[in-house]
């Protein structure tokens, strides 16, 4: 599995690199809160929402501890999609920084 801290998410966005963020937390958890520019898509509606997951360069996949984004990795990989990574300690290591 391929994962990106926080840190370097933060790092890149600060250079102006236009990156695909995809959230897979619940709706009452993003309202909380979300990284600027995310797609919100809750990890159990992903089957019905694989169209909107960007094809075209790496997508970094998030929620609030790593673990739904872990899963999200996990299936959308075995549904023949590459190049993803999974953002370690979640929104709660992202709050921290």
């Amino acid at each position: 599995m391929q994962t990106i801290t926080p840190a370097e998410i933060k790092q890149r966005l600060r250079q102006g690199e236009q990156l695909h963020i995809v959230d897979v937390r619940e709706d009452e958890e993003v309202a909380m809160g979300m990284i600027p520019g995310a797609i919100h898509i809750p990890l159990m509606q992903l089957p019905e929402r694989l169209s909107e997951i960007p094809q075209a360069g790496e997508t970094i996949l998030v929620c609030r501890s790593g673990n739904r984004s872990s899963r999200a990795y996990d299936y959308l990989t075995a549904q023949g999609l590459s190049n993803f990574k999974n953002m370690t300690g979640g929104m709660l290591e992202w709050e921290k920084l």
